[in-house]
C-alpha cells in the first residue's frame, strides 16, 4: 500500500463504484466515500470492500471532494469518482512514486467510454486531469459544476504512467440528462460569477464547439457515438446559455428548471 488515501463522491452509484473500489484497493489501506442520500445500496457496498463512508449533505462537487479530503487519513489525495476506474499501470505507477514533495500535482490520462465503446477522438479522445496531490498545499475550488484544484504559485506539475478509464454514460439517454443536469450548474455557475448570456454565447458558441469536437479533433472518426458525442455538447452549450438568460431575465427562476425549455433544447 502507498501513502495516499482515495476520495469517491457518490449519489446512486452502485451499478459502477465496485470496479472503482476493487482497483482503489490495490493502491491503498484508505478509501474515504462522501454519499449524498443514495438510495440504491451505494454505502453498502462501498462499506463491504472496506471503505470508511460518510453521510454529507450535498454542497457541490467541490465541497463534497473536500470534506472527503478532510476525512482522509494521508495527506496524499488521489480524488476519483465512482465511474473511474484505475488500471494496473496506474496502480503500479503509483507504488514506485515518490512521495516526498508536497509542491507536486500529478496529471492523469483518460480514457473515456460511451457505453462500451472506448472514444479515442474529440473532446473525449486525449483527456487529462489533475487528480493526485498533497492537501496541505491543495484542495479544491467550491464551484457549482466542472471544480478545478487551487493551486500555489510554486506548484510542480508531473504527469504519471497509467490511465483512469471513465465510463462516462451508459447510453444516448444517460448522456442527455447529465447534459441537462450539467447546463442547469452550469448556469447557476455563471450567474453568480456575473456572466452574461450574449448572442455570440448563444448561438455561435454552441456551433463553434461541435465543430471543434467533431472535426477539429476528429470525433468522427468515433462514429455514431463520435456524432452523438458532438450534438450533446452542442446542446449542452445552448441550453446553459439559454437558462442563464432566463437567470437574468428573471431571477427568481434560477433554481426552478422549466421542463418546455429542457425538451426544447436536447
Amino acid at each position: 500500500m502507498v501513502p495516499v488515501s482515495v476520495v469517491i463522491i457518490t449519489k446512486n452509484e452502485a451499478a459502477l463504484i465496485k470496479d472503482c473500489i476493487k482497483m482503489a484497493c490495490l493502491i491503498t489501506d484508505d478509501i474515504v466515500v462522501i454519499d449524498n442520500d443514495s438510495t440504491d445500496g451505494t454505502p453498502l457496498i462501498a462499506s463491504r470492500y472496506g471503505c470508511r463512508v460518510f453521510q454529507k449533505s450535498w454542497s457541490g462537487y467541490g465541497a463534497n471532494k473536500n470534506k472527503g479530503i478532510t476525512q482522509a487519513r494521508y495527506n496524499w489525495i488521489l480524488s476519483i469518482d465512482a465511474d473511474e476506474v484505475p488500471d494496473m499501470e496506474l496502480v503500479k505507477a503509483l507504488h514506485n512514486l515518490n512521495f516526498d514533495n508536497p509542491n507536486t500535482v500529478y496529471d492523469i490520462k483518460f480514457k473515456s467510454y460511451f457505453g462500451k465503446k472506448l472514444i479515442r477522438y474529440g473532446n473525449w479522445g486525449n483527456d487529462h486531469h489533475l487528480r493526485l496531490f498533497n492537501r496541505l498545499l491543495v484542495k479544491w475550488g467550491e464551484t457549482e459544476v466542472h471544480e478545478t484544484l487551487l493551486l500555489p504559485s510554486n506548484v510542480q506539475i508531473k504527469s504519471i504512467a497509467g490511465y483512469i478509464h471513465h465510463h462516462s454514460v451508459t447510453d444516448i439517454g444517460d448522456f442527455k440528462r447529465k447534459a441537462i443536469h450539467y447546463a442547469q450548474l452550469s448556469a447557476a455557475k455563471y450567474y453568480k460569477a456575473g456572466k452574461k448570456a450574449t448572442f455570440v454565447k448563444l448561438h455561435f458558441s454552441p456551433a463553434f464547439g461541435f465543430l471543434r469536437n467533431y472535426i477539429i479533433r476528429l470525433g468522427f472518426l468515433d462514429g455514431a457515438e463520435g456524432l452523438a458525442i458532438a450534438r450533446v455538447i452542442y446542446k449542452n452549450t445552448r441550453l446553459k446559455y439559454a437558462y442563464l438568460k432566463q437567470y437574468k431575465e428573471q431571477p427568481q427562476k434560477q433554481n426552478t428548471y422549466h421542463k418546455e425549455l429542457v425538451i426544447e433544447q436536447v
